[in-house]
């Protein structure tokens, strides 16, 4: 099976190259280290301790897995930490610098690359997060008999759709896992339709709970909203990770309630900060800031780019309410609804977090968030729930509660991880 793998992946390679390439480009930031993707990471020293490579790809892997991270090294592990997209590694190389033994870029799933960085790294244990399966990757911990685990692991709607189209390949695939922690019970029902050996399947829960708050005192709340030109009682409508298609309708939100006497702010955190000029088209007719370009806006400014990596933590615990991205305009996944919930943020989203299915069930169950079909139903029901303080206030705590019964997911993890024989 991974002689074939490995020789469709040059073909699909260069077919799909143009498109990442473009992507790269459009993005920046990828030629730093670029020489990891091709398995060139420096080598890691003589091991003083056992060694856990751990991936998350993107940014919000990334923050969700340093606390088990941190718990790891505390535990007397050695933590290499790599990542797939600069972002993620920009976050690494900064804001958790001093967390991990090392980081680095992940390499391509190809085998001369991935032999090279598996050498490198020389781990004990390999981490993989979510549905991130790299075959090559597998293979190389299965032939130097290091375990594998799973962790956070989910299927969504579509991988279980596919895997149970060919169960004898999901069961293949997964089972080159030691361990999988599941991060919840459906998904753990959809591993076991799967044929998946249940020894290695174990409830433990979503880490993304565990991901520490914002500490923003009364001082600190002031400044960030006198920097984003917003009076200290502006009501913030947050566009949390808006995709293409979200800002405009937000737009219309704010505009809406202003017209109903609401001294209504916008604050737009976009998914992908490079955007920037195409969401500036949305706004440019009202007073505005772009973060990148001056983090200070001028008195009496109505709406706020934020269009920075790692802050949509801080920025969402200044919102009154908030609309979670990548669910309507014909996306579908959906963006974490969780730090929303954390933060005691009521929240509107639409009808297409598939990747958060289980996770929008109890938020609506609890009374913490409100799904919607369509975009003019998404700007009915964040302008009532703006003019409805009673409500909001329900919805904050209901959020909150739901988010600190779900907390020690990192803990159950890390003896998952520890009792590895």
């Amino acid at each position: 099976m991974i002689w074939l793998y490995r020789i469709l992946f040059v073909p699909a390679f260069i077919l799909a190259f143009p498109y990442y390439a473009l992507r790269m480009l459009k993005r920046g930031g990828y030629a730093k280290d670029f020489s990891h993707r091709l398995g060139f990471i420096p080598d890691m020293g003589p091991k003083r301790a056992r060694r856990a490579w751990v991936q998350a790809v993107s940014v919000g892997e990334v923050d969700a897995v340093m606390p088990l991270v941190k718990k790891l090294s505390a535990a007397g592990w050695e933590v290499v930490v790599t990542t797939t997209t600069s972002t993620a590694y920009a976050l690494l190389k900064g804001k958790y610098a001093r967390d991990c033994l090392a980081s680095a870029v992940f390499p391509i799933d190809f085998a001369p690359f991935s032999a090279a960085a598996w050498r490198a790294i020389n781990p004990d244990v390999c981490i993989m997060m979510e549905g991130e399966i790299w075959p090559e990757h597998l293979h190389q911990a299965k032939t130097r008999g290091i375990p594998a685990v799973l962790i956070n692991a989910r299927l969504s709607d579509k991988s279980f759709s596919r895997y149970k189209k060919f169960p004898a390949l999901a069961r293949r695939m997964f089972g080159h896992f030691k361990k999988i922690c599941v991060s919840n019970e459906a998904d753990l029902g959809r591993f076991k339709q799967l044929g998946i050996d249940c020894d290695k399947l174990t409830l433990t829960g979503n880490i993304k709970f565990d991901t520490p708050g914002v500490d923003m005192d009364s001082a600190r709340k002031k400044a960030l909203i006198a920097e984003m030109g917003f009076e200290e009682t502006s009501f913030i409508l947050l566009g949390s990770s808006t995709w293409k298609g979200e800002e405009g309708m937000l737009v219309e939100a704010m505009q809406k309630l202003r017209a109903d006497g609401l001294d209504c702010r916008l604050l737009l955190v976009p998914r992908h900060a490079e955007r920037r000029n195409e969401i500036k088209l949305e706004i440019e007719a009202f007073p505005h800031c772009v973060r990148t370009q001056s983090k200070q806006a001028p008195k009496g400014n109505l709406i706020y780019l934020a269009d920075t990596t790692g802050e949509l933590r801080t920025f969402t615990a200044l919102a009154d309410l908030a609309y979670i991205g990548k669910s309507l305009f014909g996306h579908d996944g959906g963006q974490s609804p969780i730090d929303a919930a954390a933060a005691g943020v009521p929240m509107v989203y639409g009808n297409k977090m598939t990747n958060f299915k289980q996770v929008c069930k109890k938020l609506e169950e609890a009374g913490a968030a409100v799904k919607v079909d369509t975009p003019r139903e998404a700007i009915e029901a964040l302008c009532r729930l703006a003019l409805d303080a009673g409500e909001r206030k329900k919805m904050s705590k209901a959020g909150r509660l739901w988010h600190a019964q779900n907390e020690g997911a990192t803990d159950r993890t890390l003896a998952a991880i520890s009792n590895l024989q």
